[in-house]
């Protein structure tokens, strides 16, 4: 997956989000307001055509969330979502649903999306129907077309999804996106559950797609040895912040934020320290209906000052990566024995 080439330059971005967004209100007993969580803080990046963007963090981040804003499927609060320089939010029911056969979501669980009444090749079809004008005849040649591109034979049409296997669901899954032809697609832990020979199969098909189809992938991940094989820039995120974005090699080789640091010493290395003797990250993240003042990593952060716990830290460019926070690039993960004696 090393040939991934390296992707245009974001002079003119294919997507721009700019200070996204998204509260969730907590009821209480009668509709009483108990506040809100934050599942977005003011999020924003990037997308150049062609380019692989990961997105990593702790489950409850807000990777799952930003996808699905993205997409229309969830409002955003504040903030501004462009593609193409045209802003996604407010759109009429037909213009929505335009948009929705460029912008595509892939789901974790790829046979969910699959009516298990439905033969594969009835719920390959139906996109085509609800989009196109396409006679039945031309529908069925396309179905086929792209079935075989996803490398499963034009037979599977005939069987239904508790007949095929799951790393088969994905590759059906991702056929049924492409049958509209989106410009991106949104992959939500694409590999999670697969046996590893399964996943660089997978991984080797996104790739392949990629370069057939002219896509841009957003692709949202826990498994950071993967991100670092198909991603060209990777954004970390921490409690609906993106706390950290760079080039994948950059940021894994020389990571500025403390968490970005704690996620990477947590990687297992064949021959190289014990997980435990490296990794420091202790305790849960804030409630995120109650964030602290300050910088929110503040009560897992072996680093933290004074200063963090009074201003929010603002992004910090450093090289090319763009890092939020007070002492980024000026302080390195403690070792065991540090820790030990703090």
């Amino acid at each position: 997956m090393t040939d991934i080439p390296v992707p245009p330059t974001l002079d003119a971005p294919l997507l721009t989000v700019s200070d996204l967004s998204v509260r969730f209100p907590i009821r209480g007993a009668f509709g009483r307001n108990l506040g809100e969580i934050k599942a977005l803080d003011h999020v924003s990046f990037d997308l150049a055509q062609g380019e692989i963007l990961g997105l990593v963090g702790e489950s409850g981040c807000g990777k799952s969330t930003l996808g699905k804003t993205l997409m229309g499927i969830q409002a955003p609060n504040d903030g501004s979502i462009l593609f193409k320089g045209q802003q996604i939010a407010g759109r009429t029911p037909r213009e929505a649903r335009e948009l929705r056969r460029t912008l595509q979501y892939a789901y974790q669980d790829p046979g969910a999306s699959l009516d298990p009444r439905w033969k594969i090749g009835k719920s390959l079809e139906e996109p085509l129907i609800i989009h196109t004008d396409l006679p039945r005849a031309e529908r069925l040649e396309k179905v086929r077309e792209i079935l075989t591109s996803v490398g499963l034979p034009a037979g599977h049409t005939e069987l239904f999804p508790h007949e095929i296997s799951g790393g088969q669901q994905r590759r059906v899954g991702l056929a049924r996106i492409l049958m509209l032809n989106p410009e991106v697609i949104i992959l939500d832990e694409p590999t999670a559950g697969l046996d590893v020979s399964v996943q660089a199969t997978v991984l080797r098909l996104f790739h392949d797609l990629r370069d057939t189809f002219d896509l841009t992938y957003i692709f949202i991940s826990h498994d950071l040895s993967v991100v670092r094989l198909v991603c060209h820039r990777v954004a970390v995120m921490y409690l609906g912040r993106i706390v950290e974005v760079g080039p994948v090699e950059t940021l894994m080789d020389s990571p500025k934020h403390p968490y970005t640091q704690s996620l990477l010493a947590a990687i297992p290395r064949i021959n190289g320290p014990r997980v435990t003797e490296n990794f420091w990250l202790e305790g849960e993240p804030a409630d995120a209906s109650k964030l602290p003042q300050g910088c929110r990593f503040q009560g897992r952060c072996p680093h933290v000052q004074p200063l963090c716990r009074q201003q929010d830290p603002a992004d910090k460019t450093i090289g090319d990566q763009t890092v939020a926070c007070h002492f980024a690039g000026e302080l390195s993960p403690p070792t065991a024995k540090k820790r030990q004696t703090a």
